[in-house]
């Protein structure tokens, strides 16, 4: 079961979609979210969650007193699972829902207004490096000043690409799980 782990949504239940994604366990949002709230990277900031699936860390972040969050899924039947959540966490924060995207990351990224303080890139297994790469590219315009870039992979997964505009920050591991912390140059 994935849910809501602190915050003004805490404890609700998000549903996960039943195919084509890989939700991030409670064990790694708890850490992620407790590093990021220590660096001051939560609060009011405008959260981008590409790859979202369930929307899980950008319904985290709105719980946790994110100001917006934009959540990105390709997949219809995700995209729908998405707004359900959104929907109870909005009613249990009493915040506005997030906004979900049904479109590709790149297609998304084309159109987008920014700034974002804050994204998450949380894409499946079976997307590409370069793929990875044009998004991150295509992502640097869009961010703002100091922002924060999330990239979570499996653990086997290369490091994201070096991109101009973006800084290595920190890497942190996970069992079978790496996240990368990228920022805005």
């Amino acid at each position: 079961m994935t849910r809501i782990i602190a915050g003004a949504a805490r404890g609700i239940r998000l549903d996960v979609p039943h195919a084509g994604t890989r939700p991030t366990s409670d064990r790694v949002r708890e850490s992620l979210f407790a590093a990021l709230e220590a660096a001051d990277a939560v609060a009011a900031a405008r959260v981008l969650d590409l790859y979202a699936g369930s929307g899980a860390l950008g319904l985290e972040a709105l719980s946790r007193g994110a100001a917006s969050a934009d959540l990105v899924e390709r997949a219809a039947a995700a995209a729908q699972v998405a707004r359900t959540n959104a929907g109870r966490v909005a009613k249990a924060a009493g915040t506005a829902p997030a906004r979900v995207h049904r479109a590709s990351v790149s297609a998304y990224l084309r159109t987008a207004r920014g700034p974002f303080d804050l994204v998450f890139a949380d894409p499946p297994y079976d997307v590409d490096e370069d793929e990875i790469a044009s998004g991150l590219a295509a992502l640097v315009p869009l961010l703002a000043a100091q922002a924060l870039v999330v990239v979570e992979r499996g653990g086997r997964s290369p490091e994201p690409p070096a991109t101009p505009g973006l800084v290595h920050d920190r890497e942190k591991r996970y069992g079978d799980t790496v996240v990368w912390w990228l920022r805005a140059a």
